[in-house]
């Protein structure tokens, strides 16, 4: 299993934490999310491998944006 973190700007709270992780679980191979708004960090786990566009666009839908670390 592969996991990628992602650098997330604009998340404060736990609701922002659950935006992100709904669209981001949403993305098709993502395996787990784990999503911490005080960081700003999202990692990502697949078995085959996810297209960081895909999860940037996930992310850009919960209102969000975010660069791969």
């Amino acid at each position: 299993m592969a996991t990628i973190e992602y650098q997330v700007t604009g998340m404060t709270c736990e609701h922002c934490e659950r935006a992100v992780t709904e669209e981001v679980t949403k993305v098709s191979g993502v395996s787990t999310v784990a999503v911490s708004a005080g960081d700003g960090v999202l990692q990502v786990s697949s078995e085959a491998g996810v297209q960081d566009d895909d999860i940037l666009a996930a992310v850009e839908e919960a209102g969000y944006s975010a660069t791969r670390k």
